[in-house]
């Protein structure tokens, strides 16, 4: 019997080191609702280190249910690491192949670099990988 029962994933949040480019990038790549923001207040003394002011970040709503959190904190320079303890990726549900077709066409034209579309055919899906500003894997998955 586990010890706890839950249905999946509330909430995930990235540490990021510069909040304007990171919701530039996100908003431009997936275009979600925001749920809180308070960006604006990230050179306020006090507010990175502030739970209540959301570390001087902001969150997005996504479509099922779940939030995503950027965190305003790491230093200027730092690169995500996905070798080190902690995160690999992060991915993100689409609907179908073509809309990693549809999306690798786009991240060309916004010259975001990206993977090729990955045809996972044991496990029925295809992948799309990419990185945020900070280098943070990320990928959009489809059935197949």
């Amino acid at each position: 019997m586990s010890i706890v029962d839950s249905p999946g994933i509330s909430h995930v949040r990235l540490t990021v080191t510069d909040i304007a480019r990171s919701k530039a990038f996100y908003d431009d790549v997936f275009g979600w609702p925001v749920a809180a923001d308070m960006s604006e207040r990230v050179a306020e003394p006090g507010v990175t280190e502030s739970p209540a002011h959301l570390y001087g970040g902001c969150v997005y709503q996504l479509p099922n249910g779940a939030l995503l959190g950027l965190r305003p904190v790491a230093p200027g320079g730092q690169r995500f690491e996905s070798e080190h303890t902690g995160l690999d990726h992060i991915s993100f549900i689409v609907a179908s192949r073509g809309d990693l077709v549809a999306a690798a066409a786009q991240f060309d034209a916004r010259g975001i670099e990206h993977g090729e579309i990955n045809d996972l055919t044991a496990w029925g899906i295809a992948i799309l990988s990419f990185s945020d500003p900070d280098g943070v894997h990320c990928e959009l998955t489809a059935p197949l």
